[in-house]
C-alpha cells in the first residue's frame, strides 16, 4: 500500500530553505503514486487542527523545518495516534542527525515511501501550575539556553557559525547557577553552568552533548557541566562536538526516567528545548519543573 503524506512546512526555517526542500521530494513521491498535500504552517497554535485532519486521512505527517518545528509537531502527532516523518531543513537539524536522516531528495523520498515507522521516545516537560509540552530532543537550562536564544535572533551570521559564536558569547558573560536535580528520586545539588536533560545525543547544531543517549532506550540522559572559569569553559567547548567533554572532571552524567529540576542565578536561569525558549527555571523555593521520558510515544519513519 502506498503511503500518503501531509507536509507541514515552516517557511522561515533554514533562512527560508524549507519551501525549496519540499518541491523535489514531493515530485518524487507523486511520481511514485503517493498522495501529497503541502501546507505552510500558520504557526504553532494551528498545528493541532492540521495534524488531526492529516492523521484522520491516514497521512504520514512530515515536519519540514528545524528542531523547533519538529518539536511543535511531535506531541500533536503522538496524541492523534499518527506517524511522523522529518525532512530536515532548519538551522541545526539535530534530531534528524540523531536519526541518521538523509537530506538529498532521492534518498529522502525513498525513506518516506519505504522506511519503517519505528517507535521513538519523546520527553514530557511540565512546570507545575503553568505549561506542559512534549519535546523531541532535549531540555537544557543555563548558558546553552542563553546561547540558543541568541541564535534565535541571528539573521546574518552564517549558519555554521551561529551556535559556536553564540556559545562563546554566552560563556564569556555567564554567571553559574545553583541547581537542584533529582533523578528518579535521588537528589543532587550543583553549582553549574548548565544542566541538559536529553533524549537525543545532539543539540546546538551538532554538539554531541549526551553521547550515550538513544531515542529508543526509555531513559533520559542528564549532563551537568559544573561551574568553572569562563576561559576553561570556552577552551573545553570543542570537546562537546565529539562527546569528549563527558570525561572532564567538571562534567557529571546521570540517567533515569524522571528528572525534577530547579535553579537560581542572578537574573534567573533560562530554559530551552529543541532550539525554542521555555522561559525561566523554577527557583529553589518553588516546586520543580519535571522532565519525564515518554517511551515509544511516537512512530517515526527512520532508517
Amino acid at each position: 500500500m502506498t503511503r500518503s503524506f501531509t507536509f507541514l512546512v515552516n517557511p522561515a526555517s533554514g533562512g527560508g530553505a524549507a519551501p525549496a526542500a519540499v518541491v523535489p521530494v514531493a515530485r518524487l513521491l507523486r511520481d511514485a503514486g503517493a498522495t501529497v498535500d503541502v501546507t505552510y504552517s500558520p504557526g504553532p497554535l494551528a498545528m493541532t487542527a492540521l495534524v488531526t485532519e492529516a492523521v484522520g486521512r491516514g497521512d504520514v505527517v512530515v515536519s519540514v523545518g528545524g528542531d523547533g518545528m519538529l518539536s511543535h509537531l511531535a506531541g500533536p502527532v503522538a496524541a492523534a495516534g499518527g506517524t511522523l516523518a522529518v525532512l530536515p531543513a532548519g538551522r541545526g537539524n539535530d534530531f534528524a542527525r540523531m536519526l541518521g536522516l538523509p537530506t538529498e531528495p532521492e534518498p529522502a523520498a525513498e525513506l518516506l515511501l519505504h522506511g519503517p515507522a519505528t517507535p521513538t521516545d519523546l520527553l514530557g516537560w511540565t512546570v507545575p501550575g503553568s505549561s506542559t509540552r512534549t519535546v523531541a530532543g532535549s531540555v537544557y537550562a543555563g548558558v546553552d539556553a542563553r546561547a540558543a536564544a541568541m541564535v534565535h535572533r541571528m539573521r546574518w551570521t552564517p549558519k555554521r557559525l551561529q551556535y559556536p559564536s553564540a556559545a562563546v558569547r554566552s560563556l564569556a558573560t555567564y554567571q553559574p547557577g545553583r541547581f537542584e536535580v533529582s533523578v528518579d528520586g535521588a537528589a543532587h545539588r550543583f553549582s553549574a553552568a548548565t544542566v541538559v536533560v536529553a533524549n537525543s545525543a545532539y543539540y546546538g547544531q551538532g554538539m554531541k552533548i549526551a553521547p550515550a543517549a538513544a531515542v529508543d532506550d526509555g531513559l533520559l540522559d542528564v549532563v551537568v557541566i559544573e561551574a568553572a572559569s569562563r576561559l576553561a569553559l570556552v577552551r573545553s567547548l570543542p570537546k562537546v562536538y565529539d562527546g569528549g567533554h563527558v570525561a572532564l572532571p567538571e562534567v557529571t552524567v546521570l540517567s533515569g526516567r524522571r528528572v525534577e529540576l530547579r535553579g537560581t542565578s542572578r537574573g534567573g536561569v533560562p530554559v530551552g528545548a529543541d532550539g525554542e525558549p521555555l522561559g525561566d527555571l523554577p527557583t529553589l523555593d518553588q516546586p520543580p519543573a519535571i522532565v519525564e521520558i515518554l517511551p515509544a510515544a511516537l512512530p517515526v519513519i527512520r532508517p
